[in-house]
């Protein structure tokens, strides 16, 4: 049996949750444990993603946000047997690095990158690939650099493609597109460097948010997958990452 460490949300229903679980299984505490066992929602996934960054230990969700699509069902029942048969999904972080006037700022990300109007006004954006302009001036509400993990978050609200998760791609996805007015974004190899420059910064203030970092009034955004970090998520049996983004493309 594995070691485990219980971790939840301060929602009243997760804390019962954690409370309940410490009794019935043994807690080895965050530095002896082998497996973390998150409660919460996807949010807390994130969180907890972060929490733990580096230090190679497995972490399984089980659901008690809204939405859930990290986590498993909640159930207290014969979890060493689920977590002896789970399934392995390993994941990369985007590396996010935002310059403002006065200083730059790294974040990472599991889910998307994204870039955000402050103000009422649209905002004004150049985007470059590898270094190649792309677009020349986007003006939008915003946009989003996402991993195959994010891609059924706030990309696929904004219209983008939901990705595989070992596809070894990334989406770039616009959030409410004035002009070009068509373009609706683009698929981009894993390891392809994207760069956003805000344009009339003055007048058109942005926002960058890298998972639960945000760094307001940039002028720059850099983002690139870090193959150097890896994570390790764990999925019931028969109901892997990959099975819930498959099944995500033939929802309504």
């Amino acid at each position: 049996m594995k070691r485990l460490h219980f971790v939840a949300t301060s929602v009243p229903e997760a804390q019962s949750a954690l409370s309940n679980l410490r009794q019935q299984y043994d807690d080895a505490g965050p530095e002896k444990a082998e497996i973390i066992v998150a409660l919460g929602g996807d949010g807390f996934m994130l969180q907890t993603l972060h929490s733990f960054l580096g230090q190679g230990k497995p972490i399984y969700g089980m659901n008690l946000g809204s939405v859930g699509f990290l986590m498993n069902e909640y159930n207290e029942d014969a979890l060493y047997e689920r977590l002896t048969k789970a399934e392995h999904a390993q994941i990369h972080p985007l590396r996010m690095r935002a310059t403002t006037a006065e200083t730059c700022i790294d974040g990472l990300a599991f889910n998307e990158v994204s870039l955000l109007r402050q103000t009422r006004q649209a905002t004004k954006l150049r985007i470059l690939v590898d270094g190649k302009v792309r677009i020349q001036e986007l003006i939008c509400d915003g946009a989003l650099v996402a991993t195959p993990v994010g891609s059924t978050a706030y990309n696929l609200s904004a219209h983008g493609p939901i990705l595989p998760i070992d596809s070894a791609l990334l989406a770039l996805t616009p959030i409410s597109a004035f002009r070009p007015r068509r373009w609706r974004g683009a698929l981009l190899p894993h390891h392809a460097r994207v760069r956003f420059e805000a344009l009339e910064v003055e007048k058109r203030p942005v926002s960058a948010v890298a998972d639960g970092l945000e760094v307001r009034n940039i002028t720059a955004v850099d983002v690139a997958e870090d193959r150097s970090i890896a994570m390790v998520m764990l999925f019931d049996a028969g109901r892997n990452l990959d099975e819930r983004i498959l099944t995500e493309q033939f929802l309504d």
